[in-house]
């Protein structure tokens, strides 16, 4: 199967503090793949390795073949990316953001359907300034999907999303992964992962630690659920001396 991403001991440090270290992995066509890892695991900056919006130190990265940093304007038109924190220009309107990304793009998706899918029709005419917190991360991901892109990074898909919202715009990257998108996402919400992502790595300290499958991932651990797996991975709690019970 063809990668869409293609990523090979990519290496990226701030003085003598490395943030990505000798990570490499690929990224299928069609597939949902999950970055995950603890806050400052290294996950934003490998993005923006990825998207060209950083420079990396050394390794290679591809996005449907091009190489981001020396062809940024061919892959400017088939990729979209949703940062986890966006600044918006004071006292834009929802309606002009979204005009104005759209005249970017000569094949742009039509934003009032993605303002539709997404619940924030009514709000066509609001400052983006006055939205909620939960208002600003949907329309941040309509704002990623209006190139109609190949691609798709999102970062930290569904923060300050009620539940039942989170399972709404499930169901419609679920649809749009049907059609062929590809996406690299993060998220700290296992049970997004679950329902979302062919494949995962999860990163600590900017190197990988597993690589694989949510099925591969419960396995390699001493754990039934991937939240419990997840956590043992990164060592972030100690488990072993927790009681868990779940609903049978």
């Amino acid at each position: 199967m063809e990668a869409a991403i293609a990523v090979n001991q990519l290496y990226k440090s701030y003085g003598d503090v490395r943030v990505v270290e000798n990570l490499s992995f690929s990224v299928n066509r069609g597939e949902v793949f999950g970055f995950l890892g603890a806050n400052g695991a290294g996950k934003s900056t490998t993005i923006e390795c990825i998207v060209g919006t950083r420079k990396y130190d050394r390794g290679t990265v591809s996005i449907l073949g091009l190489n981001p940093l020396q062809d940024r304007k061919q892959l400017f038109e088939r990729v979209g990316v949703q940062f986890q924190e966006t600044i918006y220009q004071d006292k834009i309107k929802v309606a002009e953001l979204c005009e104005v990304t759209r005249s970017l793009y000569q094949a742009a998706s039509n934003y009032r359907d993605l303002l539709q899918q997404f619940g924030l029709s009514e709000h066509l005419n609001r400052q983006v300034s006055e939205l909620s917190g939960g208002q600003k991360q949907r329309l941040s991901i309509v704002l990623a999907l209006i190139p109609n892109p190949e691609v798709v990074f999102l970062d930290e898909l569904t923060t300050g999303l009620d539940a039942k919202v989170r399972r709404e715009v499930w169901k419609y990257l679920s649809s749009l992964k049907a059609q062929g998108l590809t996406i690299l996402l993060t998220s700290h919400f296992m049970d997004e992962v679950e329902a979302l992502c062919d494949r995962i790595m999860i990163i600590k300290e900017g190197r990988s630690i597993f690589h694989g499958t949510v099925r591969e991932a419960i396995a390699a651990s001493p754990y039934d659920h991937l939240e419990d797996a997840y956590l043992w991975f990164t060592d972030k709690e100690e488990l072993e001396n927790a009681s868990f019970s779940y609903p049978v």
